[in-house]
């Protein structure tokens, strides 16, 4: 008995193994890194590999941040990203041919936009893994000292993790020379919930202190509060419109702008920063019937400076996200001069999520295509990769 046992074992074995293989087929790749980013201490093999094949899994914390399990998609696997992942991904492989175009005298730069551009994020945070692994060096620091300028930005930029690049990005903005309210606007305006509690747990774990804190020590008045409450990532999310609750929060904006002398700040701020966008949709419709102006005119009229700023970049998100970013992409590179750190942090944080939709807005709203904007207004290597990101010509 205990042999038939043991044979009956053995086949159920190899029948597990068979379906699983009949699973796996052009998803190895994927099942490989699985198993790779759980081999830790304490880890099965066995139970992993048939976690792996038995059952999709929830995407852990790190894997989001690099980018796996948390972009929005247009349809059913269809990625609103214009750079995807590569289907004959060989990690080994774009190491080494990354440090062939590094090494002796002089750089390939368009091998390394061949191989990083073309890669998405977490395929690259394998090729930094395998970097290290089989050649020994550090392949950021390798970067850093053969690139330079606004085509090292981008690069190093790309190979960031996501919730790392906007804490860096927002710490730059609070910390650098003079603070750069244009981009805490537009990443706390633009941003999740989720994403936010990441960035202020992530921003913490590299700078000792919390966002929060920095901001306040930089900021002051209504600005500092609208920041503030963005940064909390409390804003509800749900779908619910309240039609009760949407012509009470018109009827407040109303009156604390167009209908009195002076401008209740505070009441803009509280119903902006914390009702969820398609509550707030109907109430600027709403508000509209009541006062005859579009919420941004009356925006326009009664704030100024950062906090009108602060303000219209969270209706504009709530109307459309791509079409925010289309315009800040358009202003960064319209009339004299490039605003670099805009534009860079844009095609940057936006080549996996929704740059599709973005390039879409931009031609809607400009009549040009950004590919042709990013042309004229950049040149050499970066102007190569902002290209590549940009999908190409539209």
């Amino acid at each position: 008995m205990r042999t038939l046992g043991g044979s009956l074992s053995g086949v159920s074995s190899l029948l597990c193994l068979l379906a699983a293989g009949s699973v796996l087929g052009k998803n190895l790749p994927r099942v490989t890194r699985f198993l790779y980013s759980h081999s830790g201490v304490g880890t099965r093999p066995r139970s992993c590999w048939l976690g792996a094949v038995a059952r999709p899994r929830t995407p852990s914390r790190h894997e989001r941040d690099c980018g796996r399990g948390h972009l929005p998609t247009r349809g059913r696997g269809e990625m609103a990203g214009t750079v995807k992942g590569a289907s004959n991904f060989n990690a080994d492989a774009d190491a080494q041919k990354l440090r062939q175009a590094m090494k002796g005298l002089g750089t390939d730069e368009d091998a390394i936009i061949e191989v990083l551009v073309n890669r998405n994020l977490a395929q690259r945070q394998e090729i930094k893994i395998r970097y290290k692994s089989t050649i020994g060096r550090d392949l950021i620091s390798d970067l850093k000292s053969e690139l330079s300028g606004n085509f090292e930005k981008v690069i190093i930029g790309l190979m960031t993790p996501v919730t790392l690049y906007d804490v860096e990005e927002l710490h730059r903005a609070i910390k650098g020379a003079g603070t750069d309210e244009g981009c805490l606007i537009e990443i706390l305006a633009s941003r999740t919930n989720e994403e936010i509690r990441r960035i202020n747990e992530t921003y913490r774990q590299q700078y000792g202190s919390s966002l929060e804190d920095d901001i306040v020590s930089d900021t002051s008045s209504m600005f500092r509060r609208v920041l503030v409450s963005l940064s909390t990532g409390n804003r509800d999310e749900s779908h619910h419109v309240n039609e009760g609750q949407v012509q009470q929060d018109a009827q407040a904006l109303y009156e604390a702008g167009e209908k009195r002398w002076g401008t209740d700040e505070a009441q803009f701020m509280g119903i902006l920063c914390t009702r969820n966008r398609h509550h707030l949709l109907r109430v600027f419709d709403e508000y509209k019937s009541i006062s005859g102006k579009d919420i941004m005119e009356s925006i326009k009229s009664e704030m100024s400076g950062d906090l009108e700023d602060a303000l219209l970049a969270i209706v504009k998100c709530m109307r459309s996200k791509s079409g925010y970013f289309a315009e800040r992409l358009y202003k960064s590179m319209k009339g004299f001069g490039t605003d670099d750190a805009t534009l860079i942090r844009i095609m940057v944080s936006r080549c996996e999520i929704d740059m599709i939709d973005i390039k879409a807005e931009f031609k809607r709203m400009y009549g040009k295509s950004l590919y042709s904007f990013i042309k004229g207004d950049t040149s050499g290597d970066y102007r190569k990769v902002l290209l590549v990101l940009c999908g190409g010509e539209d």
